[in-house]
């Protein structure tokens, strides 16, 4: 189960998501649940995640996801406290999130089941 506030989930981008695939899952048996051309999900890794296409993959790095299942008041909480929207609160398969950035810059994102 999800716990507010905790990380939950991480992203990284990828260029070819069909070599990630191949790659991770020989080397580190993870598994994979394609949602559409351009992501895919990964599991059996210790923690959830997930590959986004990148052409071209000019962003390296990873997303860390957090989790909270009310959105709106941490969206509140987070813009109070001087973090900056990137990408307001949005749906996917699975629930809806919201991305910004803490005051050094970093990018998060939030998500809700709800």
């Amino acid at each position: 189960m999800a716990t507010n506030n905790h990380i939950n989930y991480i992203e990284f981008k990828a260029r070819d998501l069909s070599a990630i695939k191949h790659f991770y899952t020989g080397v580190f048996e993870w598994t994979f649940t394609d949602y559409g051309p351009d992501y895919v999900a990964f599991s059996n890794s210790g923690l959830e995640g997930g590959f986004e296409r990148a052409i071209p993959s000019k962003e390296t790095g990873a997303l860390v996801v957090l989790f909270h299942e009310d959105l709106a008041l941490i969206k509140s909480k987070v813009l109070a406290a001087g973090g900056t929207l990137i990408k307001d609160i949005f749906s996917f398969p699975g629930g809806s999130r919201f991305h910004f950035a803490d005051p050094a810059g970093n990018e998060l994102a939030i998500w809700s089941d709800k």
